[in-house]
């Protein structure tokens, strides 16, 4: 007996000392591949990417593939939307950056919406669209860094558009928006596939078909047919597709339709648009490369997060404990308060202090600014010119700035139904990678349901300008002006260990996107969760931050739980004492794509949470 005694003794004392071990089921299996990984926002659009790799096209091949069959699909987004993407070429040891958003329309300032009575560019409609993206993403991706044809990447596209079952999120998008697409008449012929019955929506798994779409495509295709048998290169030919869209006659039934429905967009504006390669911004933590998309997008907060947490012992703080919530939500919402106010075009004037934003000495700074006991409802953006060169060019704006925070008397069940939808406004996501070396992260999004279609071009408009504010004292770098982009939540991912990919990875759903992926990334890295573990662990969410869509209200100290932390006696009341306002829901996590390489082994796993459609397939 006292040998039994000692022994167990024993082992809880090595158990005391061992790091705690998660051993956590997942709902999802982890995907497993050696050659290739396709995971994307639907199983359809997936199988799209794994036929294109299984034709021996690389990832950017599948990437392409995936972009147009989910475009078709309206996985929350359309092919008059916009695409940026992170490309990771194994032949430099390089990631890349692809900046194909569009760009606010001849006639797009603010002097034009606030004479409508309008505090931003509207959520729906033609006078909420910039110039199409996603067609010249996917070209341009195709060209430079592709090896297949327009013809081969568009053939799982083609053929959804000539029909196929749609799903069920979808089709009963469809009719829940009836009443705004009622009145667009090329929307109308193309959604409602019932008109006059009960229902006008497809019925989910209704072969849905798409003849204009399909025609756009075809012309595409032809196009490049023509420039190849004419002795093109293959990336000549695409281009040529490139200009038929941008400069021929898709463009101009794409303005004609757009004007026709009270759109602002022109034949110019369309000409003078192209796709951007960019480096992108980057930082390193504990030895890892983390890199993101510049101030056009919602990227860089990520990286501002992760320089302050740097500073903090989060491991022993443990994974969602009230003091790690804190943490998060806290340096988040300082990051989230930069954006707000800093972020913008940087192809624009004034230049955003992005190497401030960036500095480490300035991450440093605003950690020592958190309140260890309380939640501060009045987080302010901070002062990054202290910390490169120049001077502040809107520090008296800075001074005066404050959140737009809601009236209370204002929220209704109603309102609030509309406030979480604009805060979680979905898009999709692509990741793909290949035993060559090129890994792809890509987030596109714009021309949602309810989309206004551009004449019989089939294509939906963006609805991206409402991201703009007209208004300098609410950020005096993203004010709306013809020719500029909206500051955007889209934020593909890509993280280097040692010159290596280590985690590609991306997640939809408007603000709350680098919140989602700043815990993904910290779950791997701080906490040893497998790739699956990451992507389904419980997230927090964090509301006190300008919404980029609707009316970009904030909601000061309300904090999104997953439900079983309702299962902890301590959590949620340390976190109402110091001031939070809880929500929860079942599911919190994303949802989140990613692919993580697995050096020792020479493999990928892939994670796609168990929140959601999305998808994936490797082989």
């Amino acid at each position: 007996m006292k040998k039994i005694t000692i022994s167990l003794l024993l082992l809880l004392c090595i158990q005391s000392v061992l790091p705690a071990q998660r051993k956590e089921r997942t709902e999802k299996p982890a995907l497993h591949g050696k050659h290739w990984m396709a995971i994307t926002g639907k199983p359809l659009g997936a199988t799209a990417g794994a036929m294109i790799f299984q034709q021996g096209g690389n990832a950017i091949d599948a990437a392409c593939a995936m972009l147009g069959a989910t475009s078709t699909m309206w996985d929350v987004l359309s092919w008059g939307g916009e695409t940026q993407a992170l490309i990771y070429n194994p032949n430099t040891g390089k990631v890349i950056g692809i900046n194909a958003l569009g760009v606010a329309p001849t006639g797009a300032t603010p002097e034009f919406f606030k004479d409508k009575g309008m505090k931003h560019p509207p959520e729906y409609g033609p006078l909420a669209a910039v110039t199409p993206g996603t067609p010249g993403g996917l070209m341009h991706m195709l060209a430079e860094y592709g090896t297949m044809s327009l013809a081969e990447v568009l053939a799982p596209a083609m053929e959804m558009a000539r029909g196929y079952p749609i799903e069920a999120q979808a089709a009963n998008s469809i009719e829940k928006y009836r009443e705004e697409i009622e009145q667009w008449p090329y929307s109308r012929e193309v959604f409602f596939t019932h008109p006059g019955e009960e229902r006008v929506a497809p019925h989910p798994g209704e072969i849905f078909r798409q003849h204009d779409l399909l025609n756009t495509l075809e012309k595409l295709v032809k196009t490049e047919a023509q420039a190849l048998a004419n002795g093109s290169s293959r990336k000549e030919a695409i281009y040529a597709a490139y200009d038929r869209f941008y400069k021929g006659d898709i463009a101009r039934e794409f303005v004609r339709g757009c004007q026709e429905q009270g759109g602002l967009i022109t034949l110019e504006d369309l000409a003078n648009w192209k796709v951007l390669t960019e480096e992108p911004v980057t930082t390193n933590y504990k030895g890892i490369d983390v890199f993101k998309l510049t101030s056009w997008v919602q990227g860089p907060v990520m990286l501002q997060a992760l320089n302050m947490l740097e500073n903090l012992d989060l491991k022993s703080m443990g994974y969602n404990s009230s003091r790690y919530i804190h943490a998060i939500y806290q340096v988040m919402n300082m990051s989230f308060a930069d954006r707000d106010f800093y972020y913008g075009d940087p192809y624009f004037p004034p230049e955003e202090p992005i190497l401030g934003l960036l500095s480490k000495e300035y991450a440093k700074s605003r950690v020592k600014e958190i309140d260890w006991e309380a939640n501060d409802p009045n987080v302010k953006p901070g002062n990054p010119y202290l910390y490169q060169a120049g001077d502040n060019p809107f520090i008296d704006l800075l001074k005066k700035w404050e959140g737009s925070a809601v009236d209370p008397a204002r929220q209704t069940p109603e309102w609030e139904e509309q406030f979480k939808k604009d805060f979680h406004a979905g898009t999709t996501t692509i990741q793909a990678a290949d035993a060559e070396g090129w890994v792809v992260s890509v987030t596109p999004s714009g021309g949602w349901i309810p989309a206004c279609i551009a004449g019989r071009t089939g294509i939906g408009m963006s609805q991206r300008m409402q991201s703009f504010v007209l208004d300098a004292r609410q950020n005096p770098y993203n004010v709306l002006e013809p020719g500029k982009r909206p500051r955007a939540t889209l934020t593909p991912s890509i993280a280097l260990k040692n010159g290596q990919p280590y985690i590609s990875f991306a997640v939809q759903g408007g603000d709350t996107q680098d919140q989602n992926l700043l815990q993904f990334f910290l779950n791997m890295v701080e906490f040893d969760m497998t790739v699956q573990e990451a992507v389904e662990a419980a997230n927090i969410n964090s509301f006190q931050l300008h919404n980029s869509f609707g009316e970009h209200e904030i909601k000061p100290g309300e904090l999104l739980l997953r439900e079983d932390i309702r299962q902890d006696s301590t959590i949620a009341p340390t976190l109402e004492r110091m001031g939070y306002k809880l929500k929860y829901e079942s599911h919190t996590s994303g949802p989140i794509n990613a692919i993580f390489f697995d050096w020792q082994n020479g493999s990928m796993w892939g994670g796609s949470s168990n929140y959601g459609e999305d998808y994936g397939i490797g082989w």
